[in-house]
Protein backbone atom coordinates (compact mmCIF):
# COMPACT_ATOMS: atom_id res chain seq x y z
CA UNK A 1 0.00 0.00 0.00
CA UNK A 2 1.24 3.49 -0.85
CA UNK A 3 1.51 6.25 1.67
CA UNK A 4 -1.83 7.89 2.43
CA UNK A 5 -2.03 11.37 0.95
CA UNK A 6 -3.39 14.33 2.87
CA UNK A 7 -6.95 15.37 2.11
CA UNK A 8 -7.89 18.94 1.33
CA UNK A 9 -11.29 20.60 1.79
CA UNK A 10 -12.42 22.11 -1.52
CA UNK A 11 -15.58 23.49 -3.14
CA UNK A 12 -15.65 21.74 -6.55
CA UNK A 13 -17.36 23.44 -9.49
CA UNK A 14 -19.22 20.23 -10.32
CA UNK A 15 -19.71 16.82 -8.68
CA UNK A 16 -19.51 14.59 -11.76
CA UNK A 17 -17.34 11.71 -10.57
CA UNK A 18 -18.27 9.55 -13.55
CA UNK A 19 -21.73 8.94 -15.02
CA UNK A 20 -22.91 7.56 -18.39
CA UNK A 21 -23.84 10.00 -21.12
CA UNK A 22 -27.46 9.77 -22.25
CA UNK A 23 -28.87 11.25 -25.45
CA UNK A 24 -32.41 12.04 -24.35
CA UNK A 25 -34.91 12.25 -27.21
CA UNK A 26 -38.26 13.97 -26.76
CA UNK A 27 -40.93 15.49 -29.01
CA UNK A 28 -41.45 19.25 -29.40
CA UNK A 29 -44.89 20.86 -29.50
CA UNK A 30 -44.78 20.98 -33.32
CA UNK A 31 -44.07 17.24 -33.52
CA UNK A 32 -40.37 17.59 -34.38
CA UNK A 33 -37.79 15.61 -32.36
CA UNK A 34 -35.45 17.13 -29.82
CA UNK A 35 -32.21 15.50 -28.75
CA UNK A 36 -30.29 16.50 -25.65
CA UNK A 37 -27.10 15.10 -24.10
CA UNK A 38 -27.16 14.69 -20.34
CA UNK A 39 -25.20 12.70 -17.79
CA UNK A 40 -27.00 12.85 -14.46
CA UNK A 41 -28.73 9.48 -14.65
CA UNK A 42 -28.91 6.37 -12.52
CA UNK A 43 -30.98 3.19 -12.63
CA UNK A 44 -32.64 0.84 -10.14
CA UNK A 45 -34.54 -2.06 -11.64
CA UNK A 46 -36.64 -0.68 -14.50
CA UNK A 47 -36.76 2.84 -13.09
CA UNK A 48 -34.34 5.67 -13.80
CA UNK A 49 -33.76 9.07 -12.21
CA UNK A 50 -32.73 11.95 -14.48
CA UNK A 51 -31.34 15.23 -13.21
CA UNK A 52 -32.20 18.06 -15.60
CA UNK A 53 -32.19 21.84 -15.90
CA UNK A 54 -35.73 22.95 -15.13
CA UNK A 55 -35.62 25.55 -17.92
CA UNK A 56 -34.53 23.19 -20.70
CA UNK A 57 -36.61 22.31 -23.74
CA UNK A 58 -36.21 18.66 -22.81
CA UNK A 59 -37.77 19.22 -19.39
CA UNK A 60 -40.61 21.18 -20.99
CA UNK A 61 -41.24 18.35 -23.45
CA UNK A 62 -41.15 15.71 -20.71
CA UNK A 63 -43.73 17.57 -18.68
CA UNK A 64 -46.02 18.02 -21.67
CA UNK A 65 -45.80 14.56 -23.29
CA UNK A 66 -44.70 12.24 -20.48
CA UNK A 67 -42.45 10.26 -22.81
CA UNK A 68 -38.80 9.99 -23.85
CA UNK A 69 -36.10 7.64 -25.06
CA UNK A 70 -32.80 7.24 -23.20
CA UNK A 71 -30.23 6.51 -25.91
CA UNK A 72 -26.88 5.30 -24.55
CA UNK A 73 -23.94 6.12 -26.85
CA UNK A 74 -20.77 4.05 -27.01
CA UNK A 75 -17.49 5.85 -26.43
CA UNK A 76 -16.67 5.98 -30.16
CA UNK A 77 -19.72 8.25 -30.65
CA UNK A 78 -18.08 11.04 -28.66
CA UNK A 79 -17.73 13.47 -31.57
CA UNK A 80 -21.46 13.33 -32.36
CA UNK A 81 -22.29 13.86 -28.69
CA UNK A 82 -19.89 16.78 -28.34
CA UNK A 83 -21.52 18.54 -31.31
CA UNK A 84 -24.71 18.74 -29.22
CA UNK A 85 -23.05 19.99 -26.05
CA UNK A 86 -23.84 23.72 -26.24
CA UNK A 87 -27.10 23.58 -28.18
CA UNK A 88 -30.64 24.06 -26.95
CA UNK A 89 -34.07 23.47 -28.46
CA UNK A 90 -35.42 26.58 -26.72
CA UNK A 91 -35.91 29.52 -29.10
CA UNK A 92 -35.27 31.91 -26.22
CA UNK A 93 -31.98 30.82 -24.66
CA UNK A 94 -31.98 31.29 -20.85
CA UNK A 95 -29.36 33.79 -19.59
CA UNK A 96 -27.39 31.17 -17.62
CA UNK A 97 -26.98 29.16 -20.84
CA UNK A 98 -26.10 32.19 -22.94
CA UNK A 99 -23.22 32.84 -20.54
CA UNK A 100 -21.84 29.38 -21.31
CA UNK A 101 -22.15 29.80 -25.07
CA UNK A 102 -25.36 27.92 -25.82
CA UNK A 103 -27.30 28.67 -29.01
CA UNK A 104 -30.70 27.66 -30.37
CA UNK A 105 -30.66 24.72 -32.78
CA UNK A 106 -33.91 23.10 -33.95
CA UNK A 107 -32.25 20.32 -36.01
CA UNK A 108 -30.39 18.41 -33.33
CA UNK A 109 -30.25 15.02 -35.09
CA UNK A 110 -28.90 16.52 -38.31
CA UNK A 111 -26.38 18.69 -36.48
CA UNK A 112 -25.01 15.68 -34.61
CA UNK A 113 -25.03 13.51 -37.74
CA UNK A 114 -27.35 10.99 -36.09
CA UNK A 115 -30.40 9.12 -37.40
CA UNK A 116 -33.89 9.20 -35.85
CA UNK A 117 -35.45 5.74 -35.76
CA UNK A 118 -39.07 4.89 -34.82
CA UNK A 119 -39.76 3.69 -31.30
CA UNK A 120 -42.24 0.93 -30.46
CA UNK A 121 -44.07 2.20 -27.37
CA UNK A 122 -43.47 5.96 -27.26
CA UNK A 123 -43.57 8.86 -29.73
CA UNK A 124 -39.98 10.18 -29.42
CA UNK A 125 -37.56 8.54 -31.86
CA UNK A 126 -34.60 6.39 -30.95
CA UNK A 127 -31.04 7.19 -32.05
CA UNK A 128 -30.21 4.46 -34.57
CA UNK A 129 -26.47 4.68 -33.96
CA UNK A 130 -26.71 4.14 -30.19
CA UNK A 131 -26.12 0.50 -29.15
CA UNK A 132 -28.77 0.77 -26.41
CA UNK A 133 -32.17 2.52 -26.53
CA UNK A 134 -34.49 2.66 -23.53
CA UNK A 135 -38.05 3.77 -24.25
CA UNK A 136 -39.56 5.35 -21.16
CA UNK A 137 -42.58 7.06 -19.65
CA UNK A 138 -42.42 9.70 -16.92
CA UNK A 139 -43.76 8.84 -13.46
CA UNK A 140 -42.92 12.02 -11.54
CA UNK A 141 -41.11 15.34 -11.89
CA UNK A 142 -40.15 17.27 -8.76
CA UNK A 143 -37.61 19.90 -7.63
CA UNK A 144 -34.17 18.69 -6.69
CA UNK A 145 -31.36 20.18 -4.62
CA UNK A 146 -31.28 23.44 -2.69
CA UNK A 147 -33.96 26.09 -3.11
CA UNK A 148 -33.40 27.97 -6.34
CA UNK A 149 -31.13 25.31 -7.83
CA UNK A 150 -33.15 25.29 -11.03
CA UNK A 151 -32.75 21.50 -11.22
CA UNK A 152 -35.53 18.93 -11.39
CA UNK A 153 -35.48 15.19 -10.76
CA UNK A 154 -37.41 13.21 -13.35
CA UNK A 155 -38.42 9.64 -12.48
CA UNK A 156 -38.95 7.54 -15.59
CA UNK A 157 -40.10 3.97 -16.07
CA UNK A 158 -38.45 1.90 -18.80
CA UNK A 159 -41.10 0.26 -21.00
CA UNK A 160 -38.94 -1.24 -23.77
CA UNK A 161 -35.24 -2.01 -24.15
CA UNK A 162 -33.40 -2.27 -27.48
CA UNK A 163 -29.84 -3.65 -27.50
CA UNK A 164 -27.51 -4.41 -30.39
CA UNK A 165 -27.11 -8.19 -30.61
CA UNK A 166 -23.32 -7.97 -30.46
CA UNK A 167 -23.51 -6.74 -26.87
CA UNK A 168 -25.27 -9.87 -25.61
CA UNK A 169 -23.51 -12.80 -24.00
CA UNK A 170 -23.63 -15.60 -26.61
CA UNK A 171 -26.62 -17.85 -26.06
CA UNK A 172 -28.44 -15.33 -23.84
CA UNK A 173 -31.31 -13.03 -24.75
CA UNK A 174 -31.24 -11.17 -21.42
CA UNK A 175 -27.63 -10.62 -20.33
CA UNK A 176 -25.23 -8.01 -21.68
CA UNK A 177 -21.52 -8.77 -21.82
CA UNK A 178 -19.79 -5.99 -19.82
CA UNK A 179 -16.56 -6.57 -21.74
CA UNK A 180 -18.34 -5.65 -24.99
CA UNK A 181 -20.08 -2.54 -23.70
CA UNK A 182 -17.91 0.58 -23.49
CA UNK A 183 -20.24 3.46 -22.57
CA UNK A 184 -19.32 7.08 -23.05
CA UNK A 185 -18.71 8.49 -19.57
CA UNK A 186 -18.71 12.11 -18.49
CA UNK A 187 -16.30 12.68 -15.62
CA UNK A 188 -15.91 16.24 -14.32
CA UNK A 189 -17.27 17.58 -17.65
CA UNK A 190 -14.76 15.58 -19.73
CA UNK A 191 -15.43 12.57 -22.00
CA UNK A 192 -14.04 9.14 -21.09
CA UNK A 193 -14.20 5.66 -22.58
CA UNK A 194 -12.29 2.60 -21.43
CA UNK A 195 -10.81 4.70 -18.62
CA UNK A 196 -9.20 7.12 -21.11
CA UNK A 197 -9.96 10.73 -21.95
CA UNK A 198 -11.27 10.34 -25.52
CA UNK A 199 -12.15 13.83 -26.77
CA UNK A 200 -12.13 17.51 -25.90
CA UNK A 201 -15.37 18.83 -24.39
CA UNK A 202 -17.27 21.93 -25.47
CA UNK A 203 -19.23 21.69 -22.24
CA UNK A 204 -16.08 21.88 -20.13
CA UNK A 205 -15.05 25.03 -21.98
CA UNK A 206 -18.52 26.51 -21.52
CA UNK A 207 -18.26 25.93 -17.77
CA UNK A 208 -14.83 27.53 -17.67
CA UNK A 209 -12.93 24.37 -16.74
CA UNK A 210 -9.14 24.86 -17.03
CA UNK A 211 -7.32 23.11 -19.87
CA UNK A 212 -5.38 20.08 -18.63
CA UNK A 213 -1.90 19.32 -19.92
CA UNK A 214 -1.78 16.12 -21.97
CA UNK A 215 -5.56 15.70 -22.05
CA UNK A 216 -7.63 14.32 -24.98
CA UNK A 217 -4.82 12.15 -26.35
CA UNK A 218 -6.20 8.71 -25.52
CA UNK A 219 -7.86 7.75 -28.82
CA UNK A 220 -5.98 9.83 -31.37
CA UNK A 221 -8.73 12.46 -31.77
Amino acid sequence: MGRTQMHRVIHPRVLYFGTPVVLLSTVNEDGSPNLSPMSSAWWVGRSCMLGLDGTSKTTENLGRTGECVLNLPASEMVEAVDRLALLTGSRVVPPHKLEKGYRYEPEKFATAGLTPWPSDEVAPPRVAECPINLEARIDRIHPFGADGSGVVAVEVRIVRVHVQEGLLIPGSSRHLDPDKWDPLIMKFLEFYGGGTNVHSSRLARGWGAPERRGAHLGRGF
